[in-house]
């Protein structure tokens, strides 16, 4: 490198570091009074990158970032389950200090491992160096993070209210963990039980929020703009890496890298284009007579059995209607999860095919077998993907099946690109260590599996009843999966004019690693919206919506992996390919897919109103709907808050899920007799108990039977009792009131609103 070459890049290092600074200062201005809990935030999401650093820099070697971005999602990862490990055993409290004591162990081991391999002067000292490129590519690494964190920020302060779709349960879930030292804490819904669901994600965002001494009320918004800000950041900082693999120009690797982020957390689907835009327009074009529908953003999201009315109602949702929504579910938190482990695929793959050339010479050794199993089994990515889809089992479990496929397909083919020829080994060590996976995986999340039920939420797989209707299909994954399919003709073409890359081993070390990796995302991703069509697995929705659940999970996966792949495709078609009809395919799809980003825009301003004026934001704090939706009940709740320390039952009227029902227990963390009734009915399956707790909760409210009454309140341990709203709405004139007041002191009342607590004798 030049001196003035040298001098340039010194010069935008520091305009780099300029900029990331004014965005610092920027967010305390955006985000006003939540600009301090932002900062804290993001330097605690710096903190934990740095901790499990040395580790990612080992794993992904090949990076030009060294796994910078990964780094800070393994930081959560890693010290989150050491916290949550502790507390699940009883070993550890889950409070600040448990979670400060995690963090450091975890830097501990990743910086002492770090050490010891340094003393070893181990054989590729590049690995350990911080080179001027390396700076300035996580210098680019931090900004693309940051913006796009503190944009998701700036937007959820203009709809920060934990209220509506299942926010009460995500909200309930946290604030019953950051009143327990253990875990699983106490289901807030069925009092006496403990939470019997997957708790993971939400667990991580209560871990976060102990860990930085912050508040629910603000960290219930920013973990879900958290994993956003990781959801562009990440697959950015992967697709960059396959670009400059494919094609070493910095430019094209920023615009792909940028492209692949917007793909997997600002777009919609094809859906937002066509049935949202241009049907519209062609009948006003042609005055063809318009149809009594109005698209709004969640439509993309519930066509299938919906557009036409039909018995086979689905669901295909994606990232960027989950970041917009707002609830805060398990299967959103892993998000950050699954792109660290995509990434951690590519990253495995780079490294084993460096490795051919040790192996090829190895070949002759008389124990290079043992040598090799011995390798496979303990291979530091086959031991990461352990931990993970182990975590996958507590986060989201569609998760843990859909990657430890994924996972186990990939070594496969590694394995065969590795060891030309020797079948028996490849299917040998590659069963052993998918076997070492599984058995890895399931070892190390114990402490949940062991508690958890899950007979009630599956009732086995069976044959699809119903089926989409074509142009559905096309309507929603039809572009992803036309330019999948283009670039993967065009790379078999390409290759197998070659004489000799005809054969399954010869054609697997032809493809450049970029391309084996889109073509792996892309065939997944095809094959995830293809099994919908096939099989579901049954639960209790199966009268109307049986398909729902299967293809939710499914093809909200393969809408990650299409991301990456459509944009590397159209990258690959566009600029490396030949042909010019794939090119021009290749820019028609470039520019189909800019439109659908188009959804970002028209779901941000439909849900989130006039996000460009900074005077109509309201801020973070996710309970601040009280005062207005809850004004009977505000008092009340706020006066559990701060004198009810201790897990204590509070009785209040159960209702329906998605209802406004339960509004005390979700804003408390305290648990009541019984809750939102399709949810304890997906997560127990006892429904005799079930209605003989609302029973129960009906007589306490209503009963003149003075010894029933208390008998009920012994059995249930209550040690409150609110009457509200939703008591005074559902009970009504049978509401007995004297007989409550009559069963303890009355702690706290508003004469103005009738509503009052009553603390249990």
């Amino acid at each position: 490198m030049g001196r003035c070459e040298t001098v340039n890049e010194k010069r935008r290092g520091i305009w780099k570091t300029v900029v990331l600074a004014v965005l610092f200062m920027s967010a305390q201005v955006l985000l006003k009074e939540d600009g301090k809990v932002f900062a804290v935030w993001w330097l605690t999401i710096l903190v934990l990158g740095w901790c499990s650093f040395p580790l990612c820099q080992y794993l992904f070697s090949g990076f030009r970032d060294r796994g910078y971005l990964v780094a800070k999602i393994f930081g959560i990862a890693g010290a989150g389950f050491l916290m949550w490990l502790g507390a699940s055993t009883g070993i550890v409290p889950f409070t600040h200090v448990g979670c400060l004591v995690s963090t450091g162990v975890l830097a501990a081991v990743c910086w002492g491992v770090w050490i010891a391999l340094k003393k070893q002067k181990i054989k590729d000292k590049t690995s350990w160096k911080f080179t001027t490129e390396w700076y300035q590519t996580v210098l680019d690494d931090e900004l693309v993070f940051i913006v796009f964190f503190l944009l998701w920020t700036y937007v959820a302060g203009f709809r920060p209210a934990a209220y509506g779709t299942e926010k009460f349960m995500d909200y309930g879930f946290m604030m019953a963990m950051m009143r327990s030292t253990t875990l699983p804490a106490k289901d807030l819904w069925y009092a006496g039980a403990k939470i019997n669901y997957y708790y993971g994600g939400q667990y991580f965002a209560v871990f976060l929020t102990k860990l930085t001494n912050t508040q629910v009320a603000q960290t219930y918004n920013l973990m879900r703009t958290l994993v956003a800000g990781f959801c562009f950041a990440v697959p950015f900082g992967l697709v960059r890496q396959m670009v400059l693999d494919s094609w070493k120009r910095e430019k094209p690797a920023l615009l792909g890298g940028a492209l692949a982020g917007a793909g997997v957390s600002l777009a919609g689907n094809m859906h937002y284009v066509v049935i949202g835009k241009l049907l519209p327009w062609i009948r006003e074009i042609f005055h063809l007579q318009k149809e009594d529908y109005t698209y709004w953003f969640p439509n993309s999201t519930r066509y299938i059995g919906y557009y036409p009315a039909g018995n086979d109602k689905t669901i295909h949702e994606f990232p960027s209607y989950s970041f917009v929504l707002g609830d805060l579910h398990a299967h959103v938190v892993n998000l950050m999860f699954v792109v660290a482990l995509i990434s951690l695929v590519y990253a495995m793959m780079k490294h084993h095919s460096s490795k051919g050339a040790l192996q090829a010479e190895a070949a002759g050794e008389k124990n290079f077998c043992k040598k090799q199993v011995a390798a496979a089994l303990t291979d530091p990515y086959v031991l990461v993907f352990a931990f993970l889809i182990g975590m996958f089992h507590w986060t989201n479990y569609w998760d843990f099946v859909i990657y430890y496929t994924v996972t186990c397909g990939v070594i496969l083919i590694m394995n065969i690109i590795g060891q030309e020829g020797k079948v028996k080994w490849i299917l040998a060590v590659t069963a052993a260590q998918a076997a070492e996976i599984l058995i890895l995986a399931t070892l190390i999340i114990l402490p949940f599996t062991m508690q958890f039920d899950s007979s009630n939420m599956v009732q086995g797989i069976a044959l699809a009843q119903h089926h989409s209707l074509p142009h559905q299909l096309l309507v929603l994954w039809g572009l992803p999966t036309i330019l999948t399919v283009l670039f993967i003709i065009s790379l078999l073409v390409e290759k197998l004019k070659v004489a000799e890359n005809r054969s399954l081993y010869r054609l697997l070390k032809a493809v450049t690693l970029p391309d084996l990796f889109a073509v792996i995302m892309g065939l997944c991703a095809i094959g995830l919206v293809l099994i919908p069509e096939l099989v579901y697995v049954r639960d209790i929705y199966e009268s109307g919506n049986a398909r729902a659940n299967t293809m939710f999970k499914l093809t909200y996966q393969a809408y990650i992996m299409f991301g990456l792949t459509m944009i590397y495709a159209i990258f690959r078609l566009l600029i490396i390919g030949k042909n010019k009809i794939l090119k021009a395919l290749a820019l028609i799809g470039l520019i189909l897919f800019v439109w659908t980003c188009g959804y970002f825009g028209n779901s941000v301003h439909a849900w989130f109103g006039k996000v460009w004026k900074p005077s109509e934001y309201k801020g973070l704090n996710a309970t601040a709907f009280l005062e207005t939706d809850f004004s009977e009940d505000v008092g009340g709740i706020k006066w559990l808050k701060e004198n009810v320390k201790d897990v204590e039952v509070v009785l209040e009227a159960n209702g329906d899920s998605y209802s406004e029902y339960e509004r005390v227990s979700a804003m408390t963390g305290l648990p009541t007799i019984m809750g939102w009734y399709v949810h304890e009915w997906l997560w127990r399956g006892d429904l005799a108990d079930i209605n003989a707790k609302i029973a129960d909760v009906e007589n306490i409210y209503t009963s003149t039977d003075e010894a029933h009454v208390k008998s009920l309140l012994e059995e249930y341990d209550i040690s409150y009792i609110f009457v509200g709203s939703c008591e005074r709405k559902k009970y009504g004139a049978q509401l007995n009131n004297d007989m409550l007041k009559s069963m303890g002191e009355v702690v706290y009342q508003d004469d103005e609103w009738q509503t009052y607590i009553v603390k249990v004798k």
